[in-house]
């Protein structure tokens, strides 16, 4: 197998980085080890323990432990502790960057994009967190004899189960509003790709953060997922629609909540009105960012048929000239895809369309010549209902175009999935009016993804199967916390006087609702 120059040194030095980790996991001396293995080679970058079930229960009473210190701090101190950590990133970029490469084997680029969104998320919620978080006053029970105020009391200890396909942002960023909230976090990554996620635990101890108050436990999912909800008191999930559905039941069990971005079979409408050369370019890097691993990423072109022919023409011209292939250079449009299953997965929902009639314009093979991992970026013509790809996520590297009639069909062939997590619509005048038709918990106009993902101020998430609760903004932080609300009551008590009698406090009280339902309301 042919290996371009400068993988094996990108492969080193994410072996370099990650000697020093494990000893970071919550586990202690003596558990059989895991290995993690780099896509682009299959060569090991390192190994972590295996953590049991009594291993989660110590992390969990540990982060409790600290984690009551930890709230007790002024919001100011834990934001200092954030603005460290951000800091500490920006020094560390090209370690970071060669970790999430040679553990995920994602192109140097998805890699930075991942680093831009953390450094972002820290920026935005260690400079809004007081915002949020403090005191609300609110109309109390009577005017002038009621204060009430809302506060907001965290949690307690968060468990965030991350994917491997962003292994950096989707570990960390959830992490950061529940701590600056007052929370203890015990996180498992993926076992495909642990040592991005300790790296980052390791830099926010060196920010400061408390030892116990943020563990990290590595093991399969199918084990050490269910210990951890048995025990923490809120769960952040990432990962498909169907175990996302198991975490819920799991979660309801023990009445804590959650919160979860699952799969996503991503519709793009190209409109009449579009501009095609800008619609092409963008569909190429909404289809095949980060190899196609990605949930917000688009799986589905509707394009409106006075433009279709011009659209597939320069799409399907833009798509053949990405760059595949492994390594740190920053001219490489496509990476590795994570995993044998994932590429088998790809392979099966082509394989399946082809036999099923469908048409691929280009791509659709392996490349064993550039790694054991890589799949061809592939776009297909002719998908019809019965496929696999037309309704399943391939989570890949493939994207089906179909033709529209018009908005309205463009729209209605859109919603008809299960899914509902990110659209894209492009348009040079009506974009945003089409955009509002779509059942999608996110949608960007004359983008793919990166426009509302950026947003960090705005709440992103997803409709119908592809999960519940938001991330960013206000929710993505307030999620961590319970509502308290605290009542002063002065002078008079809301009951009856002492001597009054009932009927008389009933007329008194009447008249009282009925002037107050007459103010104006505030705004």
């Amino acid at each position: 197998m042919a290996k371009q120059q400068g993988t094996g040194v990108l492969v080193d030095r994410g072996r370099l980085l990650a000697a020093d980790l494990s000893q970071l996991v919550a586990a202690p001396a003596g558990r059989p080890p895991q290995a993690s293995c780099a896509p682009f080679d299959g060569t090991m970058v390192g190994e972590v323990p295996v953590c049991t079930t009594d291993d989660v229960d110590a992390a969990v009473d540990l982060a409790r432990v600290a984690q009551q210190r930890w709230a007790a701090l002024p919001v100011a101190e834990r934001r200092a502790v954030i603005r460290r950590f951000r800091e500490l990133l920006l020094d560390r970029e090209q370690d970071i960057l060669d970790l999430v490469q040679a553990e995920s084997g994602k192109a140097r680029l998805s890699a930075f994009e991942e680093f831009a969104d953390v450094v972002l998320t820290a920026n935005y919620y260690e400079r809004t967190a007081e915002r949020y978080l403090g005191p609300r006053r609110r109309k109390g029970a009577a005017p002038v004899l009621t204060r009430t105020t809302e506060y907001r009391v965290p949690k307690g200890v968060v468990g965030v189960i991350s994917p491997w396909n962003y292994p950096l942002t989707l570990a960390v960023s959830d992490a950061l509003p529940a701590l600056l909230a007052g929370n203890g976090i015990v996180l498992k990554p993926d076992s495909q790709t642990p040592f991005t996620a300790l790296l980052m635990l390791k830099l926010l101890r060196e920010a400061g953060l408390p030892a116990d108050l943020f563990q990290i436990v590595t093991g399969p999912g199918t084990e050490i997922g269910p210990a951890l909800i048995a025990r923490v008191d809120f769960l952040m999930f990432t990962g498909s629609s169907q175990t996302g559905k198991t975490v819920a039941r799991q979660c309801a069990e023990r009445l804590i909540g959650f919160s979860a971005e699952l799969g996503g079979k991503n519709p793009m409408l190209v409109l009449a009105d579009a501009d095609v050369a800008k619609a092409a370019s963008g569909a190429v890097h909404a289809c095949f960012s980060n190899s196609g691993q990605l949930c917000v990423s688009i799986e589905r072109i509707y394009v409106h048929a006075d433009v279709y022919d011009s659209f597939l023409a320069a799409f399907t011209a833009q798509v053949k000239a990405i760059r595949m292939g492994p390594g740190p250079n920053w001219d490489i449009g496509m990476g590795s895809l994570i995993s044998a299953a994932q590429v088998e997965r790809v392979d099966r929902h082509v394989q399946d369309a082809v036999a099923k009639g469908a048409q691929i314009l280009t791509g659709g093979r392996r490349r064993p010549d550039l790694g054991p991992l890589f799949y061809e970026p592939t776009v297909l013509a002719g998908v019809t209902p019965d496929m696999l790809l037309a309704r399943e996520e391939t989570f890949g590297p493939v994207v089906a175009v179909y033709r529209a009639a018009d908005d309205d069909d463009a729209v209605a062939m859109a919603n008809d999935s299960d899914f509902g997590l990110n659209g894209s619509v492009w348009s040079a005048h009506h974009g945003e009016e089409v955009a509002r038709r779509l059942l999608t918990g996110t949608v960007n106009v004359n983008e793919g993804y990166a426009a509302t993902w950026a947003s960090h101020d705005a709440p992103i998430g997803g409709m119908k199967d592809s999960g519940a609760g938001r991330r960013h903004g206000r929710e993505g932080i307030l999620k961590y916390t319970e509502p308290q609300t605290i009542a002063v009551q002065r002078l008079l008590r809301v009951a009856p006087a002492p001597g009054m009698s009932n009927r008389t406090y009933a007329r008194i009280m009447k008249g009282a609702v009925t002037l107050m339902s007459r103010f104006p309301r505030s705004r």
